[in-house]
């Protein structure tokens, strides 16, 4: 773990050894972040590699659906993918401990490609422009965030604990309006969606930076930074799904 008293550390193993640890520390952040990084670009170039395989233009310059978007949009793929997406998350986390981390690292770029063709539908329903405007938008509030809280000294535990209750809860506000489809509902849920998420980024950086060891060995390490970066990513994408329901320009 990393939360010791670097005083401590500087005086019983010397400030070689803390500065040692330091460096570590940031080695393994910088693997987390390249790791997200790099998932958010691959579900990002899917998506809009999909959207364009998934829809023309007819001669009144309305989008179209071709047979691969309806596919993709309204059949029973859609429910596969779903279900894909899912199992690849939940079979990572419970597994993690027992997979080598180039397979972990696989199975997350997997999960991120599926991903990225579930959500080409958000080309449908928001104009480029607004996606990409709300994109950098909240690129820059989930480095803010994660930034606190991987620098933050004070414990976030608590508010964490609180906004893993609200996720239950904004979840099943989402599949309550799905029947009732209230716009003053919706609006509601839009709001504390962006709350949750940028709270959890800021906390489950801060667990990240915890998890980190200067013991663990290369496999190790390489797990806990797949699954930092799976948890980051999750936080991102979300965020920036709360967002766009704020900020997108609908077709």
């Amino acid at each position: 773990m990393s939360d010791f008293d670097r005083n401590v550390a500087a005086r019983g193993f010397g400030a070689a050894r803390a500065a040692e640890i330091d460096a570590g520390l940031r080695a393994y952040m910088l693997r987390v972040y390249n790791y997200m990084a790099t998932g958010v670009a691959l579900t990002g170039v899917v998506a809009w590699l999909t959207f364009n395989a998934a829809v023309t233009t007819n001669g009144a310059g309305k989008l179209v659906l071709t047979s691969f978007g309806h596919a993709i949009y309204s059949g029973p793929l859609t429910i596969v993918l779903f279900l894909a997406t899912l199992g690849i998350v939940f079979f990572m986390s419970f597994r993690i401990d027992r997979l080598q981390p180039s397979t972990a690292l696989m199975l997350f770029m997997g999960y991120a490609g599926l991903l990225g063709l579930m959500l080409s539908s958000v080309f449908l329903a928001y104009t480029g422009v607004s996606i990409t405007r709300t994109f950098f938008i909240s690129a820059a509030s989930f480095g803010a965030l994660s930034l606190y809280g991987y620098t933050t000294q004070r414990d976030l535990s608590p508010i964490g604990s609180f906004l893993i209750m609200g996720l239950f809860g904004l979840i099943l506000a989402m599949i309550v309006n799905i029947f009732l489809k209230s716009s003053g509902l919706d609006f509601a849920i839009s709001a504390i969606g962006v709350l949750i998420f940028a709270g959890l980024t800021a906390w489950d950086t801060q667990k990240i930076k915890e998890m980190y060891s200067v013991n663990d060995d290369g496999t190790v390490a390489g797990r806990k930074a797949v699954m930092g970066a799976l948890t980051l990513y999750l936080d991102f994408i979300n965020l920036f799904l709360f967002m766009l329901r704020f900020l997108g320009d609908r077709r």
